[in-house]
């Protein structure tokens, strides 16, 4: 559930170049072949966080090794990786930007080999509260949802991977059923789809998932007539996984915690209805707050995060139907799992809780699905992102 008081946090400017990490933090040596640097994003307001984390992830061990701060800046919410794995962007989930309304996308380049993050630039989303954000598959353009503002954006991706001004924009109309939280468009999600002909944007205060037609060499989003698809009334979607076929897609809705499952239409870009099923225990009755989803890279199975029941629902895919079957939940280890990732060699699944400012490394079975903690728990300040770069 998003908190008030983001919508009051100011942005700390970063200046380039940036590279945060001290000699006392830096590493000795450069991250060897075969693993990963996980970059983890945070909320900085009213937290000790400083912005972007950095760490070694051995994927033989599923260890997490802290390299330092790599950059700092404000609610670095959400991150993504250009497909050449040479650039991260982060949105900065601000309420205002070089004193107008809206957030910001910060653009940095990888330094592989130690983890630095160099900045290149910032750019406004032209929406408020900024929580999402990806990379179209040809790396050309950054897509971003506004939550406050209700629309969606896209930004060209230059030579050096720094951002243009959008030159696509969106403004989502409409309210849902519950005056709370649906008084108004929250997009919450925003990525092309396998081919990247389309756009698809998940908006939790409307009930809908919204697919755009996605000019790949101009960044502009083109309605659909059948491009819209309503879950339940008061279900409030929040994020989208595809299943790595291309042949299903999955919403999680987060005010009732449950998973939708769709056959997607590759030449449409259209979702058909295949079932929906909770993502919390039968006997569960607390707070429905469901956050991430992700599909194993297996294709065998789906897990989502659940906060307030603090646990990770497991699922089995079937893969020639798309539906689903619950295998239960594992308890995170921590308080309010925001967000979770699978590492890129689908081993291990990497919890973090934003209330516990913690991660917790599980190994995933590779036949079952099932979670078991690894007994690594690292402390990061209000985590609630992470991703994944080849270390060279």
């Amino acid at each position: 559930m998003r908190i008030t008081r983001r919508l009051f946090a100011l942005l700390f400017f970063v200046s380039a170049p940036v590279f945060l990490l001290s000699q006392a933090q830096a590493p000795e040596k450069s991250a060897a072949k075969g693993q990963y640097i996980a970059y983890v994003g945070t909320y900085t307001a009213k937290t000790s966080s400083k912005g972007i984390y950095a760490y070694r992830f051995d994927p033989d061990k599923g260890q997490l090794a802290s390299i330092g701060v790599a950059a700092e800046t404000a609610d670095p919410s959400f991150l993504a990786v250009h497909p050449n794995g040479k650039y991260l962007y982060a949105v900065n989930e601000i309420s205002t930007f070089n004193g107008g309304a809206g957030g910001a996308v910060s653009a940095f380049s990888i330094a592989a080999k130690t983890g630095a993050l160099q900045f290149l630039n910032q750019v406004p989303t032209r929406g408020a509260g900024p929580c999402h954000v990806s990379v179209d598959k040809n790396g050309a353009y950054v897509l971003v949802a506004n939550y406050d503002g209700g629309s969606i954006a896209s930004f060209p991706v230059h030579e050096d991977g720094s951002l243009g001004t959008a030159s696509g924009f969106v403004q989502h109309s409409g309210s849902g059923p519950n005056k709370e939280r649906q008084e108004g468009p929250h997009a919450h999600w925003i990525g092309s789809s396998p081919d990247n002909r389309f756009v698809l944007a998940v908006d939790l205060g409307l009930d809908q998932v919204i697919a755009y037609g996605f000019d790949s060499s101009k960044g502009i989003f083109t309605p659909l007539l059948s491009g819209f698809r309503k879950l339940k009334p008061g279900a409030g979607p929040r994020h989208l996984a595809f299943h790595p076929d291309g042949k299903f897609a999955y919403v999680l809705s987060e005010m009732e915690s449950s998973v939708t499952a769709f056959s997607y239409q590759a030449k449409s870009g259209g979702l058909t209805s295949l079932e929906t099923i909770s993502a919390l225990p039968n006997d569960y009755s607390g707070p429905k707050e469901a956050a991430e989803i992700a599909v194993h890279p297996s294709g065998k199975f789906l897990y989502t995060s659940n906060r307030g029941h603090d646990s990770i629902a497991i699922f089995a895919i079937d893969e020639k139907k798309g539906t689903l079957k619950s295998l239960g939940q594992v308890l995170t280890g921590g308080k309010t799992p925001r967000h979770f990732a699978i590492d890129p060699t689908g081993a291990y699944l990497l919890a973090e809780n934003q209330e516990s400012n913690n991660i917790v490394v599980f190994h995933i079975d590779a036949a079952t699905g099932n979670l078991t903690p690894t007994g690594q728990t690292i402390e990061v300040p209000s985590p609630v992102c992470i991703t994944f770069v080849a270390a060279q």
